[in-house]
């Protein structure tokens, strides 16, 4: 899973990013971007590496992606640098501000939202018109035209020219034919009020949150525990009251806004965690650990990991016929172990 982070410069997207990924500030940006990477922290997989001590743990990652823009505010062309590292973003991570500061004008967080998210708006909007003029023209020039990529895009920009985003609109947000445009505004996203250290609550006086997935995260201090030792941090946390870090909560946020599920395979040297989209049958999940496993499919033996630990041994579950067999259109469930047969 990918995140691109985005934001009104002042808003603290930096600070932010540290605090999700841990990492020391860089102050050099030599680069146009950062990219930070973290593993999913989930006790499942602690709890079947302790069971099965495995050679090797694997979790699953998260990628932060975090620009090194100019400020915002820029349109047309002059706007895609802002833009080009978290188009093939999963989703966007939205970072607001909500502190005070004395170097900057008093927060207005709602406003600050919508500014940005009109630029997805517009940036949107400029790539349908020229793709529709190429249309048009192929069509004036006699060449065979899609008719239904042209209509999508027709809705696409009655939206966009309706100063709503793509995602509001869930068959234009996922339709396959617009896939490859990588619309900004169709993405899911996530909007991080970046408080100060005593505000733990998002902005009130909004509906923003009937219709956006919003959570509030106390960046700074996120920030500062990041860096400090993990029983250190722990005791600030439990001062603070912090039960689950700021890390943590995203993550979880992402999983669900992207519809995200977690299988986990075990072996004699390896536990694995692995992400699928929810609804994701067994042949597809079987692909994303290795192409044989899909083209040679056979069965899933699938076993819940509730039940494993109910069971407290693979023997023992598998003596109260708790492993099942299951086939190329099974569903796979969130914390199923699996094993898959087959053979190429």
């Amino acid at each position: 899973m990918q995140l691109g982070m985005i934001g009104m410069t002042g808003a603290g997207k930096t600070t932010v990013f540290e605090a999700l990924t841990g990492s020391a500030p860089d102050p050099d940006r030599k680069q146009e971007y950062t990219v930070g990477t973290v593993s999913v922290p989930d006790e499942r997989i602690d709890r079947l590496s302790a069971m099965f001590n495995p050679r090797k743990t694997i979790y699953t990652q998260v990628q932060y992606v975090l620009p090194h823009a100019r400020e915002h505010g820029e349109r047309g062309k002059d706007a895609e640098p802002l833009w080009k590292h978290v188009r093939h973003c999963d989703a966007l991570v939205h970072v607001v501000r909500n502190f005070a500061d004395m170097a900057l004008r008093p927060p207005t967080p709602i406003e600050d939202f919508k500014s940005v998210d009109q630029e997805l708006v517009f940036a949107d909007l400029v790539v349908v018109e020229k793709r529709l003029e190429r249309i048009d023209l192929d069509s004036r020039r006699g060449r065979k035209i899609d008719a239904e990529e042209k209509g999508l895009l027709e809705a696409c920009r009655e939206v966009l020219e309706n100063e709503l985003p793509l995602r509001r609109r869930d068959h234009l947000a996922t339709a396959p034919l617009l896939r490859g445009y990588t619309f900004l505004s169709a993405k899911p996203s996530l909007v991080l009020f970046n408080n100060s250290d005593e505000d733990t609550a998002v902005p009130e006086a909004s509906d923003l949150c009937t219709v956006e997935a919003c959570m509030a995260v106390r960046g700074k201090l996120e920030q500062e525990l990041a860096q400090m030792p993990l029983e250190e941090a722990r005791a600030f946390r439990e001062e603070f009251d912090i039960p689950v870090s700021a890390m943590e909560r995203v993550i979880q946020r992402s999983y669900d806004l992207l519809g995200l599920v977690s299988f986990f395979t075990v072996l004699s040297d390896e536990v694995h965690a692995w992400t699928i989209p929810r609804g994701t049958p067994a042949l597809e999940a079987a692909e994303v650990i290795h192409s044989d496993m899909k083209r040679g499919f056979i069965r899933a033996e699938v076993l819940a990991y509730e039940r494993l630990m109910e069971a407290g041994s693979l023997q023992q579950a598998k003596k109260e016929a708790h492993v099942r067999l299951e086939g190329k259109t099974y569903e796979v469930q969130d914390g199923d172990i699996i094993a898959f047969r087959f053979n190429v």
